[in-house]
C-alpha cells in the first residue's frame, strides 16, 4: 500500500491477546500475583471459573477455559510471550517466591539480559532487559 492510499488513523485500536488455561484460578497466580495484573470481567460456569480479563495499565489479555485437550505435534510450544519488566531480578524472585521455575538469567550476544520459565499452561515466557553496557 502506497502513502496516498494509507488511512490517516490506524485501522485498529488494540490487540488484546487470548490466552488458553486448563485452569483459570491456577493460572491467575502468574498472571495475577507474579506480574501483577488485575482481573475483572470474570464469567463461571457451575461455580468454575471460564473466563475473564486482565489489565495492567494499557497492557489487555483475555484467559478462557482450554476446550478440550490440546494436540501437541512435536516442537510445539504454543504461544510465548516476551516481558520487559520495570526490575528484572525482583521480578525474577516474584516469581521463584511463587513456586515456579525459572532459568538462570543471562546476558545474550544480541544485547538483552534475560530469564525465562515454563507457566503451568506449557506456555513459554522470556523476561528481558537491555543489557547494560
Amino acid at each position: 500500500m502506497n502513502a496516498k492510499n494509507r488511512p490517516t488513523e490506524a485501522p485498529t485500536k488494540s490487540c488484546i491477546p487470548v490466552i488458553p488455561s486448563a485452569n483459570l484460578e491456577k493460572s491467575l497466580r502468574l498472571w495475577v500475583d507474579g506480574l501483577g495484573f488485575q482481573m475483572d470481567k470474570e464469567m463461571r460456569s457451575e461455580g468454575k471459573l471460564i473466563f475473564c480479563m486482565l489489565h495492567q495499565g494499557d497492557l489487555h489479555f483475555m484467559l478462557n477455559q482450554r476446550a478440550g485437550t490440546p494436540v501437541k505435534p512435536e516442537n510445539y510450544e504454543g504461544i510465548r510471550l516476551y516481558w520487559t519488566p520495570a526490575n528484572l531480578r525482583e521480578t525474577r524472585e516474584r516469581l521463584i517466591g511463587l513456586g515456579y521455575t525459572v532459568s538462570e538469567i543471562v546476558e545474550r550476544e544480541y544485547g538483552q539480559t534475560e530469564f525465562f520459565l515454563r507457566d503451568d499452561d506449557g506456555y513459554s515466557h522470556c523476561f528481558g532487559a537491555a543489557t547494560k553496557a
